[in-house]
């Protein structure tokens, strides 16, 4: 609406403004438009706090249930929090990385293949996040956890047993006195098998219960 000099405009009952000879302006707001402007926002605040935050209610995680330290890790998880986890437990589930080892059956060569492929495939998954979502708070934490698992629950006994075990194996299984044998005999014949086994299965474990976590944060109620 033009206005001149002289000349004012009530654009409601609530809102009137006019602008005098000098060309000053004037603007009149019913207290009851006041009132209502605070009300609404009152009602919005009262909404985002009882309604829209139900959606990321927090969820803790122990750290120490993947041996990473005692520390506690909270989370107010959003849709690509849960994207990633689900992501996480998929390829968990479908690897033998997640699942029970049984040395009487599991060769060892194939569950250090397997846990090669899950660090190939994390790495793309962290890196598919788009860098302004990793801004979020709990965005950040899921994917720092991630790292942990891979360069402190699996690094150090890849380092220390991966390349020992697979060249005395490579070896075992050229010798033509060992053919007749099945791999989970002659990996039973690795000199420092039980103390390899012993620490395969304990990081076994840590990842299962990985798995778990990432399922409860997947299904977890709004």
């Amino acid at each position: 609406m033009k206005l001149t000099t002289n000349q004012s405009a009530e654009i409601s009952d609530y809102l009137r403004i006019a602008i005098d000879k000098d060309f000053a302006l004037t603007v009149h707001v019913s207290i009851l438009a006041i009132f209502a402007v605070i009300a609404l926002v009152f009602a919005f605040l009262v909404f985002q706090r009882f309604v829209l935050r139900r959606h990321f209610r927090d969820f803790e995680i122990e750290a120490a249930e993947f041996g990473l330290g005692d520390q506690k890790i909270t989370l107010k998880p959003n849709d690509l929090d849960r994207t990633v986890a689900y992501r996480i437990w998929v390829e968990l589930s479908t690897r033998k990385i997640g699942l029970k080892i049984d040395l009487d059956d599991d060769v060892i060569e194939e569950i250090y293949n397997s846990w090669h492929e899950f660090f190939s495939v994390t790495r793309e998954l962290i890196k598919d996040v788009p860098v302004n979502k990793v801004r979020n708070d709990s965005t950040r934490k899921i994917i720092h956890l991630s790292i942990e698992v891979l360069n402190e629950g699996l690094r150090p006994h890849l380092t220390r047993w991966q390349a020992r075990f697979r060249r005395w194996y490579t070896y075992q299984l050229t010798k033509d006195a060992e053919a007749a044998l099945h791999p989970q005999e002659i990996q039973r014949r690795f000199p420092a098998y039980d103390e390899l086994s012993k620490e395969m299965l304990e990081i076994n474990s840590r990842l299962m219960a990985y798995r778990a976590k990432m399922y409860e944060l997947v299904i977890q109620k709004a």
